[in-house]
């Protein structure tokens, strides 16, 4: 009864989302890398991640720890010092913060899924965008300094991940479409880097993947959400 229970926590378009997910990213690996087995980890631990992060479930933000520390490596190793620091020295601990905050609110006691939280426009406008901007500012002269390779796309890359880093640590459904046009960045600027080492478009082929279940994450919060308003006002 246990395993049908633990079978059944996944709907079967969310197995068929992460098959699909790991058998591109497997298929990419092999025909245009081959080599870098560190992508191919990060790759298949970072959209396992996403499809837990679909379901509320806290178990997302301890793979996406572990996904920051192997995409820090691998962007260094390219010189995409933007996306180094900005996993490392701000996705990373955010994804910690967020972790604790999502085990500190589980919905009806179940650790299995967290509390949605709801931010008010006053709260966007006050605290999040300005805090978007000082970062995003900070963090362009800091990539510059560096002679970062695309420094406006990779600037862009600090303003959407920060805000979907944000997002995420306030409980909100729109984290996961911050996280999309944060994947829509990644994917243009490593197929830049594609174009001068091809093993670099198996890394674009999985953020592709991000992507869509990063959409995904984002209809299943909001229909989460609805659940559990609908539960909260019987």
């Amino acid at each position: 009864m246990a395993a049908k229970k633990r079978r059944a926590y996944f709907t079967p378009f969310e197995l068929i989302l992460w098959f699909s997910s790991v058998l591109l990213i497997v298929l990419s690996f092999a025909f245009l890398d081959g080599e870098n087995y560190l992508y191919l980890s990060a790759s298949l631990i970072g959209v396992t991640s996403l499809i837990f992060c679909a379901k509320g479930n806290p178990a997302g933000q301890v793979l996406m720890i572990i996904f920051s520390i192997i995409y820090g490596i691998i962007s260094y190793g390219f010189g995409y010092y933007g996306e180094m620091i900005t996993y490392l020295g701000m996705t990373m601990p955010m994804a910690v913060f967020s972790l604790i905050s999502w085990l500190k609110n589980p919905y009806n006691g179940s650790r299995s899924q967290v509390r949605i939280n709801k931010t008010g426009i006053k709260e966007n406008l006050l605290l999040l965008l300005p805090l978007s901007i000082v970062v995003t500012i900070v963090f362009y002269f800091i990539l510059r300094h560096f002679n970062t390779p695309n420094l406006i796309p990779c600037t862009l890359s600090v303003l959407t991940s920060f805000t979907a880093a944000y997002l995420t640590l306030r409980r909100s459904p729109y984290y996961a479409a911050a996280y999309a046009l944060n994947d829509l960045v990644l994917i243009y600027l490593w197929w830049l880097a594609g174009l001068d080492d091809t093993r670099y478009i198996s890394v674009t082929v999985c953020f592709t993947a991000f992507f869509a279940n990063d959409i995904y994450g984002f209809i299943s919060w909001k229909k989460l959400e609805k659940t559990q308003n609908k539960e909260k006002n019987i």
